[in-house]
């Protein structure tokens, strides 16, 4: 639901991927996520690719936590259940908030494209530091899913009855 009374705010976003194998000419899901953010009217405040190691992933994402030119954080990668998957285990401790019904909206979301494999996603969202950050799976599919049908309009000023970007200290400051 779009309301058409309020402004377009930009939103500053910082996108990592996590992955032992991809480079930034591989990185299918950042740059999904990269043309979506941009198509939107926001704008790139970084781009990184990380491996799947845990200590790792939290320095990155602690450091966007802490800048001021960084809204919001989007994560691509490390959240299945095998191997090296660690994205949540990295991110959960830094949050000062969860938003659980994150993960079960892109799950149902997922569950009507890609079926009970849906499961098999720990995605994850929460705010530190006033910062929005949401972890998701490393496919390029679970990247347009998340942004088409859940962060679109919640990274919206526009959406009513609600959005994250009406909770986002620094814009509501400009």
């Amino acid at each position: 639901m779009s309301g058409q009374d309020r402004a377009f705010v930009p939103v500053r976003i910082a996108v990592l991927t996590v992955s032992d194998t991809r480079t930034e000419e591989t990185d299918t899901s950042g740059r999904t996520l990269v043309e979506r953010l941009q198509a939107a009217g926001h704008l790139l405040a970084e781009r990184r690719i990380v491996p799947d190691d845990i200590y790792r992933i939290r320095a990155v994402v602690a450091a966007w936590i802490a800048d001021p030119e960084v809204d919001a954080v989007i994560t691509t990668g490390g959240t299945g259940v095998t191997g090296r998957d660690g994205t949540p285990e990295a991110v959960a401790p830094l949050l000062d908030k969860t938003l659980e019904g994150f993960g079960e909206l892109f799950r149902a979301v997922s569950l009507q494209e890609i079926g009970t494999a849906a499961l098999q996603s720990r995605c994850l969202a929460g705010v530190a530091n006033g910062t929005w950050v949401f972890c998701l799976p490393g496919s390029s599919g679970a990247c347009r899913t998340a942004w088409d049908r859940i962060l679109r309009e919640q990274l919206d000023a526009r959406t009513r009855p609600c959005n994250f970007v009406e909770l986002m200290p620094r814009l509501r400051e400009r």
